[in-house]
């Protein structure tokens, strides 16, 4: 049986595309592209379910189309309407060095932005938009800021801190 600790969350299912069982699917990770002949992990009925990915197709650097194995009609398709989607553990490449594959694996963080040095904890991940969001806890209140590789400038592990330079005045909308 498969356990929620193994996998790897990497997206979600949004809805089927066309009558053949393809589903459209938004990835948060870029995981699903180091993987051979992936099986895609959704949770059905209470237990995680394992699908090989027949065919894809990417139709933008975070969406595709995805075809499984079993699936060849829209009806069996939206089963996996808005599913969250995961790799195993075990189907990552073994001499790839990764640190982080989600944007879930920076829950727990302490993040600071260096503009205006204000900071918060990474307390949850808003990712039902194309725009994932870091949830921050801060002395103030709950504020969102964009989960954005581009403003990321430094990742201490150890000391679970996160850098970025974000939006000028973006805690100021918040306060």
């Amino acid at each position: 049986m498969i356990k929620k600790e193994e996998l790897i969350k990497i997206g979600r299912f949004n809805k089927p595309h066309g009558i053949k069982g393809e589903i459209a699917c938004s990835f948060t990770s870029d995981a699903f592209e180091e993987v051979e002949n992936p099986f895609l992990i959704c949770e059905l009925d209470g237990i995680f379910v394992p699908f090989r990915a027949k065919e894809y197709r990417f139709t933008s650097g975070s969406s595709a189309l995805i075809r499984l194995k079993t699936i060849d009609s829209e009806k069996k398709a939206k089963i996996f309407t808005n599913k969250d989607v995961f790799l195993h553990q075990m189907q990552l490449p073994e001499n790839k060095e990764r640190t982080f594959y989600t944007w879930n694996d920076f829950i727990g963080f302490n993040l600071t932005d260096e503009t205006s040095n204000q900071s918060g904890l990474i307390v949850d991940i808003e990712d039902s938009t194309s725009n994932v969001l870091f949830i921050l806890q801060t002395e103030n209140g709950e504020i969102y800021v964009p989960a954005a590789e581009e403003m990321i400038t430094q990742i201490d592990e150890t000391q679970k801190q996160i850098r970025m330079k974000l939006p000028e005045g973006i805690f100021d909308f918040f306060y």
